[in-house]
Order: C-alpha cells, then sequence, then structure tokens
C-alpha cells in the first residue's frame, strides 16, 4: 500500500504562483513514477503533470512552460510548482502514484491523495 498526502493549495490571483507538495510512504519501493491530476467542477480528472524516479516529466500542453514536477527521493516528496496561474487553473489537485513510460504516456495506479484545492481568481 503507499500513501499520499497532499498540501500547498489555496487562493490566488491569476498570474500568481503556488507549489503543492505530495508526500509518500509505506511500499514506495514499487513506484515508479508520481503524477499530479486535477478535477474542475463538471469535469473530468486530468494528468496535469508526471515524473520518474529518474526525474524525466511529461506536460499536459495546456501547462507547458508555466508549471514545472519536481522530486525529492531522499524525502519521497514530488512537488508541482505552478507559476502564470490562470483562472481556467482553477480545480482539486490529485497526488497519483503510478508508471510513466517511455512515450510519455502515464498509467495511473490506484493511490491516490485526499486533494488540495487551488482556486485562481481573475
Amino acid at each position: 500500500q503507499v500513501q499520499l498526502v497532499e498540501s500547498g493549495g489555496g487562493l490566488v490571483q491569476a498570474g500568481g504562483s503556488l507549489r503543492l507538495s505530495c508526500a509518500a510512504s509505506g511500499s514506495i519501493v514499487s513506484i515508479n513514477a508520481m503524477g499530479w491530476y486535477r478535477q474542475a467542477p463538471g469535469k473530468q480528472r486530468e494528468l496535469v503533470a508526471a515524473i520518474t524516479s529518474g526525474t524525466s516529466a511529461a506536460y499536459a500542453d495546456s501547462v507547458k512552460g508555466r508549471f514545472t514536477i519536481s522530486r525529492d527521493n531522499a524525502k519521497n516528496t514530488v512537488y508541482l510548482q505552478m507559476n502564470s496561474l490562470k483562472p481556467e487553473d482553477t480545480a482539486v489537485y490529485y497526488c497519483n502514484a503510478g508508471l510513466l513510460g517511455t512515450n510519455g504516456d502515464y498509467l495511473p495506479y490506484n493511490y491516490w491523495g485526499q486533494g488540495t484545492q487551488v482556486t485562481v481568481s481573475s
């Protein structure tokens, strides 16, 4: 089992920045990659970014150049630095453990955090 705990959400004005954190515990040696998803009201959950243990990363087109995913393996923590935030980035952000293939495709395992709300005001 893997436990994931997110933190760092909040309310920010458009153009501002936030950094989300996700601390992993449990059977983390089995984790190939970590990902951040988001879900806005009335919309499907979508992948925002993912990163392997070797720090190879993939991003959704909508966040490329604005968001950066990183990880600290010593702390078993993955981060999502979000800059130049837009109102359309408003969503609940979820951390996930999964598999990131060499083709950039991310396969989520059924390990999810509780989510953290990000609200961007215009």
